[in-house]
């Protein structure tokens, strides 16, 4: 009950902030109970028993609750147009999921390469897609304690890297004007695009990490 009560208070506080220009630490606190979202709805998905309260809490309502709902529809469709790229990332990384180092190292490269070329919502997107696929690894792999480190690092990449240009847009709630009323095949444009560079990097991540396994 004491974690429900906590993560009913920071629901709140989480929300409050969509009322006004959000602070670094805000747009941190939101970037990380979106990735508790996502990873729940894919490990959900998966048929993946899941029993850590802390971490299926659901996303506070509000705007909040509608950007994750946007996230999460991006994120099907990324990973509907190349279902095995978001899929065992571990093994395509060929990486140990015992090693919190290992897993944060493997993590934040990745990241660091979906955006070496610049920011957009299909990167950010991404972004999320990977951190859910190598949760679902981990806990498949009965290392549930590192979904809680690949919230971490998610939290601290948009810190260092995204924050400023979330700040730009006004925040989370941006990402809402991905989804309009158009072509489809339009609409998914920048996710084709997302998802073919995604591919290429995956490899250039195998080879930067061999030398640490």
């Amino acid at each position: 009950m004491e974690v429900l009560r906590r993560s009913s208070v920071f629901a709140a506080e989480v929300m409050e902030v969509f009322d006004r220009s959000p602070t670094d630490k805000e747009l941190v606190s939101q970037a990380k109970a979106l990735c508790r979202d996502y990873i729940n709805s894919r490990l959900i998905q998966a048929g993946i028993s899941w029993s850590k309260p802390e971490y299926n809490a659901p996303v506070p309502g509000g705007k909040l609750a509608e950007v994750s709902t946007i996230l999460l529809r991006l994120g099907d469709e990324l990973e509907y147009i190349r279902p095995n790229v978001y899929r065992n990332i571990a093994r395509q990384l060929n990486i140990s999921l015992h090693s919190e180092t290992v897993v944060s190292d493997a993590f934040l490269a990745v990241a660091a390469q979906i955006f070496t070329a610049g920011i957009t919502w299909g990167k950010v997107v991404s972004l999320y897609a990977v951190a859910a696929g190598l949760a679902v690894d981990c806990v498949r792999h009965a290392q549930p304690a590192m979904v809680h480190t690949i919230v971490d690092c998610l939290g601290e990449f948009v810190r260092k890297t995204l924050v400023t240009w979330l700040k730009r847009r006004g925040g989370w709630a941006d990402i809402t004007k991905c989804v309009v009323n158009t072509d489809p095949s339009l609409r998914s444009h920048w996710l084709v695009a997302t998802v073919c560079s995604f591919g290429h990097f995956l490899k250039a991540i195998f080879f930067v990490l061999l030398p640490e396994r």
